[in-house]
């Protein structure tokens, strides 16, 4: 008897970090620190959910089916905004809208992959692509990492096989947190060109890259659409997670194919999800600015604070975005030391091995620590923990 697609992937590692959660107390002095999940548990600002909340009430249109590909008005102000940031001519007709980025993901991967195909994924990866090609019977090619926590074009190159369809990056990264060159993000889309793939490029994290300006040059390129197809998320922006609102930039005929999938699945976006992201994008960059800074704040405060963590051996490997990256120096693996933090330090965090191939040693090693909803005291206090942890 065939297996159900399901079962030839793993149980989430969001999920399953949830579950550890069950009976275990914490003490007044050592409450939880909550460092899975890569996600704002804020609400959005004010204005925005006024806006939403009288579309609900005044807007008809609110409460029906829209364009499948999204709302004009949406992915319009969406090419507008992606046109200044990165100093290219994006137009409407290259972008849609999609229930969330893994659902950009998905789309994107259903338009170009066929059972048995292979998709390029430097590890570690973000464990929800890794998920969907298992689904979909797609071979997932793991593509190490070298130096700095980049994928390297040449060993991307000695991968590929006739078999495979595209690239797959994250950047700013995801489990990682590392901003990718602009340089090798150019030389990953000649790869791609050469050998006729797909260069696919998640940039959730935009809105939190260090770097000012465009971060790269993909989108100025004119033959851009023949090769790259681009990801985006409005959670993180505006804090949307629960309403589910991601975009895909790509050519009109690519899109056009994934219209098909979008179509079958959730016929089209959710609609305060997209009257929220339209109002953020309008009213919003002042505050998206304040919200960046914040995070990058953080992210100051664990380099500067990292060094009693390094003098027990500890390594940071990476560090953006929502997420430091980080080595143990312990015998145990991460996955039975992830667990020991959560009883012993009032810690939950994801090991290593949910971002890795089951054989890769280097898993055992490491953790994604998201700091999402950490501030700096909170940062103070995580680091504190760690240094005093008994491994």
């Amino acid at each position: 008897m065939k297996t159900a697609r399901t079962q030839a992937t793993f149980v989430s590692p969001i999920v399953e970090s949830r579950r550890w959660l069950a009976g275990v107390t914490f003490a007044d002095d050592q409450p939880l620190l909550n460092l899975s999940q890569a996600a704002p548990a804020d609400a959005p600002p004010e204005g925005l959910r006024q806006a939403m909340a009288e579309a609900v009430l005044n807007q008809t249109s609110a409460h029906l089916y829209g364009p499948v590909l999204g709302n004009e008005d949406l992915r319009a102000a969406l090419a507008d905004q992606m046109s200044r940031h990165y100093d290219a001519p994006i137009a409407a007709s290259n972008i849609a809208i999609t229930s969330g980025c893994n659902q950009a993901f998905a789309a994107t991967i259903q338009s170009l992959c066929a059972e048995g195909d292979a998709v390029i994924l430097p590890t570690p990866w973000y464990f929800n692509h890794k998920m969907w090609l298992d689904m979909q019977g797609i071979t997932t090619l793991p593509l190490p990492v070298g130096e700095g926590m980049l994928p390297e074009v040449a060993q991307a190159d000695a991968l590929i096989t006739d078999r495979t369809r595209a690239i797959a990056l994250v950047t700013p990264n995801n489990p990682c947190g590392v901003e990718y060159p602009a340089a090798l993000l150019d030389a990953f889309f000649d790869l791609a060109q050469r050998h006729g793939l797909t260069l696919i490029v998640d940039e959730t994290y935009r809105d939190f890259d260090s770097r000012d300006g465009a971060p790269h040059r993909l989108l100025q390129r004119e033959d851009w659409q023949e090769t790259l197809v681009h990801l985006y998320s409005f959670s993180k922006a505006y804090r949307l997670t629960g309403h589910r609102v991601g975009a895909i930039a790509a050519g009109p005929d690519r899109l056009s194919e994934m219209e098909k999938f979008l179509d079958t699945v959730t016929i089209c976006p959710a609609q305060l999800g997209q009257i929220g992201a339209k109002w953020g994008i309008d009213n919003l960059d002042q505050w998206l600015a304040g919200e960046r800074a914040e995070i990058l704040d953080r992210r100051a405060a664990i380099q500067d604070g990292f060094a009693p963590l390094a003098a027990k051996g500890w390594q940071l490997l990476g560090l953006g975005a929502y997420f430091a990256y980080v080595a143990h120096p312990y015998e145990e693996s991460s996955d039975v030391l992830a667990q020991r933090l959560l009883r012993e330090a009032g810690m939950l965090l994801l090991p290593g091995t949910m971002f890795t191939p089951t054989e890769a040693p280097e898993g055992h090693r490491q953790f994604r620590i998201a700091f999402a909803n950490v501030d700096r005291a909170g940062i103070a206090d995580m680091l504190s923990r760690l240094a005093n942890f008994d491994g």
